[in-house]
């Protein structure tokens, strides 16, 4: 989605040459990057675990006006849907992205069907779901690994169903286990404010 086909060096060193802000607030440590383009990038982290939480990315709007946040993995806790009319029914299916240690992981929620109902494969390094009704089909990318030149295989997918929602899990290639350890020593370099502090610190 951001770097195709780079490799997880080179991808790794865009983040070090990047500015860089960080600070823990509730239990979340949150790191901010900007890019030379003007692209901005802020993960959060739980600040036990190391969990990433949430990823998100804002580019540099083309055509004027305020560019929107485009949430790669989780949401924001305090984003309230708007009351103008054009809010989505709480009953159309969702999905959002939320990993665990050793898999990439989406939950849908609102599909009804039972498990064998679901299709899935990997069809031009994307994740494809069909369902046998024709009632719902999503492509779902994987920008984590398209960033460090690791192509989709469809033999790390597997399916759960419980309570109206399907959860589909990719489980990470070894490749993108080594990056998020120098991942991880990077971020753990950096200078952390707490909340409440008035400068943060850049680097």
């Amino acid at each position: 989605q951001q770097v195709a086909n780079m490799s997880a060096a080179s991808w790794l060193q865009t983040l070090r040459s990047a500015k860089k802000t960080s600070l823990l607030q509730d239990g979340r440590k949150k790191v901010h990057f900007t890019f030379p383009d003007e692209t901005e990038l802020v993960e959060e982290y739980d600040a036990r675990s190391g969990a990433l939480l949430l990823r998100k990315w804002k580019r540099k709007a083309t055509l004027g006006g305020a560019p929107a946040w485009d949430h790669e993995v989780g949401e924001d806790l305090l984003t309230a849907p708007k009351d103008d009319g054009l809010r989505e029914s709480s009953q159309n299916p969702h999905c959002t992205r939320l990993d665990v240690p050793g898999a990439f992981q989406w939950r849908i929620r609102n599909l009804p069907y039972p498990l064998e109902t679901y299709l899935l494969s990997v069809e031009e390094n994307k994740v494809v779901l069909r369902t046998t009704n024709k009632k719902y089909f999503k492509r779902l990318e994987l920008p984590d690994l398209a960033r460090i030149g690791v192509p989709l295989e469809a033999a790390r997918l597997s399916l759960a169903h419980a309570n109206n929602t399907l959860l589909i899990s990719y489980a990470k290639p070894a490749e993108h286990a080594r990056f998020e350890t120098d991942l991880r020593a990077m971020l753990a370099e950096l200078n952390v404010s707490k909340d409440g502090d008035v400068n943060c610190n850049q680097s």
